[in-house]
C-alpha cells in the first residue's frame, strides 16, 4: 500500500536540469522509482553490478540486537568524496547520540567493512553520485562525507526481523539514501515518514528492486515495520542499501567519521 503523503515529490528517473535537488527546499523527501539507480547502473559493466548486488548474500550478523539469535546482517563503511570520487576513510566505531538512537545511542559499534569488491567498485560509486547530485546545491558541496550501510533483515516463520528496533527515530546525518536491494518471501517493513511533530506523511511499501526513498534526515523522523514471512515462505528476506550524507565539519549526531 502507498499513500499519497503530504508535501512529497517523486522525481524522474533523469533530468537535465543543473540542480536535480531543486525540490528539497519545499518537499523533506523523495520518493523514487527504480529508473532512477537503474539508470545509474547502466554504465557499470553489468558484472560488476551483479557483484555488487550479490554481496548481500555474505554479511555478517549484527551483535548488538540483544537477541537470542540474529535477524539482522551488517556491513559498513564511511568515505569522503575526493572530487567526483570516494575514498574510504579508516576504520573507526560507528557511534550515534543518545538523542537519536534510544535502543543503542553511545554504544560504539564496529561492524563488518563491506568487501573490497563494493567499496573500490563502480557500482556503489554511481548509486552514491546519483543521490548526491539530487542534494541542494549547497547541502551537495557541504556532504563532503558519506557512510555507506548494506544490511539484511530475515524473518522466519517462529521471528519476526525489526528493520527499525529503535522505533521512530532520525539517524543523525544529513541526508540518508535508502535503497530496496532483494525482497523475497516477505510481508510487512512498511517504511512511514513523520514530520518534526511526528504526524506521518507518508508511508510506502518499497517491493521493486532499487526503489528508493532520499530523506532529509534534519526534517523528518522515520520508522519501518516488522518484517514477517509471506503465507508459504519458510523464510523471509528483505535488503537494504543506506548512504548516510553529512558533513566532516558540521556536527552531527553521528560519530563515527574520522
Amino acid at each position: 500500500m502507498t499513500t499519497t503523503p503530504v508535501r512529497a515529490l517523486t522525481a524522474p528517473a533523469r533530468t537535465d536540469s543543473p540542480d536535480r535537488g531543486a525540490g528539497f527546499p519545499e518537499a523533506p523527501f523523495l520518493h523514487l522509482p527504480p529508473a532512477f539507480i537503474e539508470e545509474a547502473l547502466d554504465a557499470v559493466p553489468r558484472e560488476a553490478a551483479h557483484r555488487f548486488t550479490d554481496s548481500w548474500n555474505d554479511l555478517p550478523a549484527d551483535a548488538y540486537l540483544g537477541t537470542d539469535s540474529p535477524y539482522r546482517y551488517r556491513r559498513y563503511d564511511a568515505f569522503r568524496f575526493v572530487g567526483t570520487d570516494l575514498e574510504r576513510l579508516p576504520r573507526r566505531p560507528f557511534v550515534q547520540d543518545r538523542a537519536v538512537n534510544g535502543l543503542v545511542g553511545g554504544v560504539p559499534r564496529t561492524f563488518a567493512p563491506l568487501h573490497p569488491a563494493v567499496a573500490e567498485g563502480p557500482a556503489l560509486r554511481a548509486v552514491v553520485r546519483a543521490f548526491r547530485g539530487l542534494l541542494p546545491a549547497g547541502d551537495r558541496d557541504a556532504s563532503d562525507t558519506c557512510g555507506v550501510h548494506q544490511i539484511r533483515v530475515v524473518a522466519r516463520t517462529d521471528a519476526a526481523g525489526d528493520p527499525a528496533p529503535e522505533g521512530v527515530h532520525q539517524d543523525g546525518h544529513h541526508y540518508v539514501g535508502q535503497v530496496l536491494i532483494r525482497r523475497e518471501g516477505v510481508h510487512g517493513a512498511e517504511s512511514r515518514l513523520y514530520d518534526l511533530d511526528r504526524r506521518q506523511i507518508h508511508q510506502a511499501r518499497l517491493t521493486e528492486p532499487f526503489e528508493s526513498i532520499l530523506l532529509d534526515d534534519r526534517r523528518v523522523f522515520h520508522d519501518v515495520s516488522p518484517v514477517t514471512t509471506s503465507p508459504g515462505a519458510g523464510t523471509g528476506v528483505r535488503d537494504m542499501l543506506l548512504i548516510d550524507f553529512f558533513s566532516r565539519t558540521e556536527p552531527t549526531k553521528e560519530t563515527s567519521r574520522d
